[in-house]
Order: structure tokens, then sequence, then C-alpha cells
């Protein structure tokens, strides 16, 4: 596998996986690369601690610098809830030794199932371009298949750790995972990254936009006077702005137009802690006290 990437300082996450350890090899086999492994345990497995204690062994024997972190999110922790602390943790270390980026091994098929999760979501048209919001972030793999990687790994006798909940059908993931992935056709797959690419292209062109018009407090007379479909892009790039976390399509319709509808004074809650306070000529965004 080619490592598409600038030569300099990394982070490379490494779950002990196929993936993260086909990563980490041809990272490391590429050369340009100063590297340091991290590895984060969400204490939803009770054997996790095998995965931290392998992913240490590797750095070790190849020399690199690896630092770990156990939480205990427990089983039930939704993967939204997962991803966050994940990323709080490897920004954490990306600071600590000066990178310039965090490695990630998602390849095409996480795109894809990502893609095929957010659209029964009914997230919003964001949804469609996931692993595009973050500058920070590099995912080199992007291009290969997981059979891509299955070889990698075989050709080159690697070693990694098998995750048992990949396999539980209760996580929806996996459902899409074993259920509806493999019943892609060729030219399926083809047909939804190319949704992916033209999606990706209009959401620069409609963010650049909107963009210009969401600073601050929102105009409430300017809000209420817009489309319904223009207001619904507005309240999404708002939130997004706000750094309010992950909505989906319902929750930004049902912001919309209680921002239209409420009268002055009231507080609408919207993910989370946060809360829009409708005033009588401007919406703001707030950290509600709990």
């Amino acid at each position: 596998m080619e490592i598409d990437l600038e030569p300099g300082r990394y982070v490379v996450a490494v779950s002990g996986g196929i993936d993260s350890m086909a990563l980490a090899h041809a990272l490391v086999r590429d050369g340009r690369f100063g590297l340091t492994v991290a590895h984060f345990d969400h204490g939803i497995r009770d054997d996790s601690a095998d995965d931290a204690a392998f992913v240490t062994r590797w750095a070790a024997d190849q020399g690199l610098p690896v630092y770990t972190e156990r939480v205990e999110l427990g089983a039930s922790a939704s993967e939204a809830t997962a991803r966050q602390a994940r990323y709080d943790f490897l920004r954490r270390i990306k600071d600590k030794v000066s990178a310039r980026a965090i490695i990630t091994a998602h390849h095409q098929d996480d795109l894809l199932e990502t893609v095929i999760l957010n659209l029964q979501r009914g997230t919003y048209r964001k949804g469609l371009t996931p692993f595009n919001d973050a500058s920070d972030i590099a995912r080199p793999l992007l291009n290969y298949k997981k059979a891509d990687i299955r070889t990698y790994a075989f050709e080159n006798q690697l070693e990694w750790c098998e995750d048992s909940t990949n396999q539980d059908r209760a996580y929806r993931r996996n459902k899409v995972r074993h259920d509806v992935m493999p019943r892609l056709t060729a030219a399926q797959r083809q047909e939804l990254l190319s949704l992916v690419e033209r999606t990706r292209q209009l959401n620069h062109d409609i963010d650049r936009h909107v963009s210009e018009l969401v600073t601050g407090p929102l105009d409430r007379v300017w809000f209420r006077g817009l489309p319904t479909e223009v207001a619904r892009e507005v309240m999404a790039q708002w939130l997004r702005d706000g750094q309010v976390g992950d909505f989906s399509r319902q929750t930004v319709d049902r912001l919309s137009q209680q921002a239209r509808q409420l009268q002055t004074g009231k507080r609408i809650d919207a993910l989370g802690n946060w809360q829009i306070i409708v005033g009588k000529h401007k919406l703001a965004l707030s950290l509600a006290e709990r």
C-alpha cells in the first residue's frame, strides 16, 4: 500500500485491529514519517486491555514512542460518545508531541458504511461527506477497500487483535457491515463513491456562501424571512460553527421551526446542554446551566 502523505511527525491511531496494524506497518516501511503510536481503550470490552498490551509491545519492537489511555465508557456507550472521547485523546497526544496531524486507518468500506448509516439516520447533507471535517486528521487509506487491507496484512504476515464486538449486530454499524455491504455490486459502490464526491463539491460551495451570512447571533427577523430550505441550511451551518455536535436533519428541521415560531424569551433545547435563546431581534446559542 502506498501512503500519500507529506513527510513529517505524526500521531498514528492504532487499535490493534487489522486495519490499524496494516496502516502502522505501511507507515514504518515507508520511512518518511516520525511516528508516535496512540492507543485508546474505550473500556467497552472485558478483554480490551489485551489490545493495549499488544499495541504497546509492537510499538516497543519498532522503537516507537507509544501513549495509551483507558476510560470506562461501558457497553452502552454510543458510537458518537466513543468517537469524541477517542479524538479528544488523540488530539491531546498530537499537541503533546507537536505532530502535524493524526493518522487513522479509515478505508473505503468505512466511508461507505458511514454514508449508509447517515442515510438511514436521515442526517443533513453533511452526512454524505463523512471524514471531511477536520484538517488535523489524515486518512491515507480511503482509496483502499477492506479486501485490499486484508490482502496486505496476509502478504506481510502481520499480527493483529480481533475485536469480538465487530460481530455483534446489536451495533448498527455491524448490521450495515455484515448485511448491507456484501450485497453492494461494484457498480453500486462506484455510484455511492461518485455521489460522495459530487456532494463534497456541492457542500464546499454551499458552505462558502452560507458562512458569509452566519456570524455570531442570528438576526431573527432576517431568519424568519428566509425560504424554508434556506433557513435549514443557515441553521445547520450555525450549529456547526457553534460546535454543537452531531445533529440530524430532524433536529435542524425542529430548531428552524421553533426559532421562527416561539415567542421572545423562550429557550429551545438544541442538543446536549446547548440551548437557543429566542430574542426579539436575535437568536443566540448558549450552554445551559446544570
